[in-house]
């Protein structure tokens, strides 16, 4: 069978899982909040009230310059000191700002934790992706990946030997992954797992591993080469191997 990967000179050149995109973006506005928790810690009413004015003051000396309209910090430490000075005007007379017993910044902390358990999970699961997509890879240079039964997750790796591409269509994983599903191997096995990759398997692939299951079960034993033709009409015109399998599903032996 003849390799599909890698397009090019052939020489293999492994990327590195992204994870810029799950990194925590800078948020003007926040860092600002928390400059003014800073500030504020240990403050009494009178010296919030204080520190507010001056928030003020800055607030409307910015609004007079038009580089400063869009800025998020300063409006965000505004709002910031206005709300430390009405929790300390609803709290006992005497009472000095804590950020530890703020509610709102108790609030903030859990939610930062559990976004980054969050981003820890996604960061594991794409060096997992990455991991099996470097494993399928070596089997396909071994000359193996044909008689590999798939994992749970391998449709993700697939997408990633994919991106590794530049976008083009592994046609030798795909059909691994369409003979897979239609003859129920791997992880397939499991009828959840056969529904699941309904979503997560593009359409001339789902339409491939329905026209084999059809065609193996009418023509049993059929040799892969005999059913080569199934592979590129799935390709080319997956809504019509679609409806040739539904049709087929039609004729019983």
């Amino acid at each position: 069978m003849t390799r599909m990967w890698p397009p090019g000179d052939g020489i293999r050149r492994p990327l590195a899982p992204r994870v810029s995109a799950l990194r925590e973006p800078v948020d003007p506005a926040r860092i600002g909040r928390r400059v003014v928790r800073r500030q504020a810690k240990g403050m009494d009413a009178d010296a919030v009230a204080a520190a507010l004015d001056d928030a003020r003051f800055d607030a409307r000396q910015a609004s007079r310059h038009e580089d400063l309209a869009d800025d998020a910090r300063g409006p965000a430490e505004l709002a910031e000191w206005e709300r430390i000075e009405q929790l300390l005007a609803d709290a006992v007379p005497g009472t000095v700002y804590d950020p530890d017993t703020d509610p709102v910044v108790r609030a903030e902390l859990e939610a930062d934790a559990a976004a980054a358990a969050a981003r820890e999970t996604e960061l594991r699961e794409a060096a997992r992706v990455a991991a099996r997509a470097d494993e399928l890879q070596a089997l396909r240079e071994l000359g193996t990946l044909e008689q590999t039964e798939p994992r749970i997750g391998d449709e993700a790796a697939r997408d990633e030997l994919t991106r590794r591409a530049g976008g083009y269509v592994q046609a030798d994983v795909d059909g691994w992954l369409a003979h897979a599903l239609a003859a129920h191997l791997g992880h397939y096995r499991d009828p959840a797992a056969r529904e699941e990759a309904a979503g997560l398997l593009t359409p001339p692939v789902l339409a491939h591993a329905a026209l084999l299951a059809e065609l193996a079960r009418l023509v049993p034993g059929a040799d892969v080469d005999q059913l080569a033709f199934a592979a590129r009409l799935a390709t080319t015109e997956p809504e019509a191997a679609g409806a040739l399998a539904a049709f087929l599903t039609r004729a019983r032996p």
